[in-house]
């Protein structure tokens, strides 16, 4: 296929985030990765060309190019619902659609973090590198939707390395871990409880384990999201149900549910400290919104520590933070830009690479008949190669259409004429 896109493919971003739906319907969305590949046969089974799903605990999104826009979209609505065991009416609502420009500018800003619900997290390009290693796999990614993800990647880096927004959770999560030692010591003795699935609990938590607290188990409503959030970070995986008797054992708790109730209550912080013999706890809420009520805070032998804490401690001010995040989106912005430029610029290939073989023909026609007379061959090369256009500017003149001869009389003075 000529170009990054022929004029009748469309590229595709729809989706549910933070953002346009709840928790429970991205639950219900939620692809374990061993369900991804499975998903994305389903998709082109039923005729979607080029597709991606990226399903962390924050968005699922399937990014697709396709031919026909309406038949991709309906395909995908369709397998939405039928695993979120809704009625495809129901689901739009929840869902968002964005095509063309927006929906390539989406999967940018999701590779460059900047989509996210804490903006900077830096294990969310390692999200997109593995839904985009899985569609390979499933051979569902061609030329157009690899082009996209290279480029995503690209403006991905330079808002990494050009840009501080990437140190900002790096930097939360660091002085969470450096509280934890304070408080506990050496964290290798130490247990820790992961409720929830959070990018920023999960990024927490890699950091504690990374530190030396090896005892770490991961639990969550949703069982899928633990297993997997267990498998990146190599811990234990336990029951939800079991959390009260989990938060007993550990020293150290990090939540990330992101809900809009408690999951850690101030009677639960209380029994837990009971059952230690007062053996302080720290914990960490990393939810948006809380997840521990703030009644903890007056529980004797309880730390808690919430992502504005977190955040007074690790950065001053808010206006050093707004302006990295405003010097990313104009980073994406330009390599935005770029790209379709880019995109565009490619369009004319094709006839660019046609005129070429024109010429070339000629060429070597005239060589084949005046080859030993280069003065003769080169006036019937350059006669042969404007016969044509002239035929038709002279006509064009002569049917005194004043516009149309302008625009012609422009094009040729720009191509041919203008001074370099």
């Amino acid at each position: 296929m000529a170009g990054l896109f022929s004029s009748d493919v469309k590229v595709q971003v729809i989706g549910a985030n933070h953002r346009s739906s709840s928790l429970a319907l991205r639950d219900r969305l939620f692809l374990d990765e061993p369900e991804v590949i499975p998903f994305l046969d389903q998709l082109k089974d039923d005729g979607v060309e080029q597709c991606l799903v990226i399903s962390t605990c924050d968005r699922v999104e399937i990014h697709c190019v396709d031919h026909d826009a309406k038949k991709a979209r309906d395909i995908i609505v369709k397998h939405l619902a039928k695993r979120a065991e809704l009625d495809e009416g129901t689901l739009e609502g929840q869902l968002y659609f964005l095509q063309d420009q927006e929906a390539v500018r989406q999967i940018f800003r999701v590779a460059s973090s900047l989509d996210s619900l804490m903006v900077g997290e830096p294990q969310v390009v390692g999200q997109v590198k593995d839904a985009h290693r899985l569609a390979i796999e499933a051979g569902s990614v061609g030329t157009e939707l690899e082009r996209i993800f290279q480029a995503a990647y690209s403006t991905s880096k330079r808002v990494r390395t050009e840009t501080a927004v990437g140190e900002r959770p790096v930097s939360i999560a660091s002085v969470a871990v450096q509280i934890a030692k304070e408080l506990h010591g050496d964290l290798d003795r130490c247990k820790g409880l992961l409720i929830g699935a959070g990018d920023m609990g999960e990024l927490t938590a890699q950091n504690l384990i990374e530190t030396g607290l090896k005892d770490f188990t991961c639990i969550h409503s949703f069982a899928g999201r633990a297993k997997m959030i267990s498998r990146h970070l190599s811990c234990h995986f336990g029951e939800f149900e079991e959390r009260d008797r989990l938060a007993c054992e550990a020293d150290i708790i990090v939540t990330s549910m992101n809900k809009r109730s408690r999951v850690v209550s101030k009677e639960m912080v209380e029994a837990a400290l009971k059952a230690r013999k007062n053996k302080p706890i720290f914990i960490i809420d990393t939810g948006i919104p809380g997840d521990v009520d703030p009644a903890v805070n007056d529980v004797d032998g309880a730390f808690l520590y919430d992502l504005h804490d977190l955040e007074q401690v690790a950065m001053e001010g808010r206006a050093s933070r707004e302006a990295e995040a405003r010097a990313a989106s104009a980073i994406l912005e330009k390599e935005l830009s770029d790209f379709f430029k880019g995109k565009d610029e490619r369009g004319a290939v094709p006839l660019v690479t046609s005129l070429r073989e024109r010429f070339e023909a000629e060429r070597q026609s005239v060589l084949a008949t005046h080859g030993g007379d280069a003065d003769k061959a080169t006036r019937l090369l350059i006669n042969r190669l404007l016969h044509s256009p002239s035929e038709e500017l002279r006509s064009l003149s002569a049917m005194k259409k004043k516009k149309e001869w302008e625009k012609a009389s422009a094009l040729i003075t720009q191509l041919f004429l203008k001074e370099k």
